[in-house]
């Protein structure tokens, strides 16, 4: 039995669209070769349950969490999930047809691999004329293989687990921390590498508009600030590495350049116009939290308003 668990918050369409691209997956001809699923929804708090899009499906629990953050939600799903397997994927995010199937072939072939991540690229509204946060966030948001390779977690939208491995490493981590991080490093000193499966893919929609990208880095920040501030000498490093941050644009002019996840020259100027935004921004945000801001009520803003 493979559990697929998907926390929630406020987003009823996207959710209806994640649920159709799972209902709707294509799985091997030979019946006795898929794996039965379940589907486990797990509200966080929105401001009207998702009750009528999750009756829309078969299959699907909805639950409730009222502890703010994705990685209480998914360990709620966790513990009413009865497969074998746990996969997770985000409400906004939308499962590629053949999404279930690698997940399960996979762990069939592999007795020694308990962990998975996968690819998950940016839906683009209109792929030829990318937007400027589609053009930015498709070369630089979600690098899931060099997440794994250089830091040994995936994130969590695209993630699978064998359920005994899951119960050893224990549970997410609350909003105060990067809950994907921690796990997914909690596993590696624990001894469970997670393997990249670039054929395992997730489509998530690039932000709406720039405030949201910024809540996203506020969130990131506050979480690296938590773990920075714990090591002797952390404030000029802190303050080095926020001026470094502003100034590290003129070093994806290469990535940029070369990147195969957009086309032409106006997508590759969109995208380095973006990264210039966004890391003025994050340098900004560092800088705020250096000189005393509370970066707990940053972090907080991601998951209420």
């Amino acid at each position: 039995m493979i559990s697929v668990i998907i926390p929630h918050l406020d987003q009823p369409q996207a959710l209806s669209r994640c649920l159709e691209s799972l209902c709707t997956q294509e799985r091997p001809a030979q019946q006795n070769l898929a794996e039965p699923v379940e589907f486990i929804v797990v509200d966080n708090g929105s401001k009207v349950m998702p009750v009528d899009v999750c009756a829309g499906f078969s299959g699907v629990t909805l639950l409730r969490q009222h502890t703010p953050g994705p990685g209480p939600a998914r360990n709620l799903g966790v513990l009413h999930a009865t497969g074998d397997i746990l996969a997770f994927i985000d409400a906004d995010c939308i499962a590629d047809q053949g999404w279930l199937s690698h997940i399960e072939q996979l762990f069939r072939r592999r007795a020694d691999v308990a962990i998975l991540g996968g690819d998950v690229r940016i839906a683009c509204d209109v792929p030829a004329r990318p937007t400027l946060l589609e053009a930015y966030e498709s070369v630089f948001a979600y690098r899931m293989k060099e997440y794994i390779a250089k830091q040994g977690f995936t994130g969590t939208g695209n993630l699978a687990v064998r359920a005994q491995t899951f119960a050893l490493i224990g549970p997410f981590g609350g909003i105060e921390i990067a809950e994907d991080r921690d796990w997914g490093q909690r596993a590696l000193r624990k001894g469970y590498t997670t393997h990249y499966s670039p054929d395992m893919i997730v489509y998530h929609p690039a932000r709406r508009n720039f405030d949201e990208l910024a809540r996203k880095w506020e969130r990131h920040v506050a979480h690296d600030f938590a773990q920075a501030r714990t090591k002797p000498g952390w404030w000029p490093r802190w303050m080095l590495r926020s001026v470094a941050v502003a100034l590290s644009p003129v070093a994806e002019v290469v990535r940029i350049g070369s990147s195969s996840r957009i086309q032409g020259w106006r997508a590759r100027w969109l995208a380095l116009m973006g990264v210039i935004m966004i890391r003025l921004c994050r340098s900004a945000i560092m800088l705020r939290v250096g000189f005393g801001a509370n970066a707990s009520l940053l972090s907080g803003r991601w998951n209420r308003a």
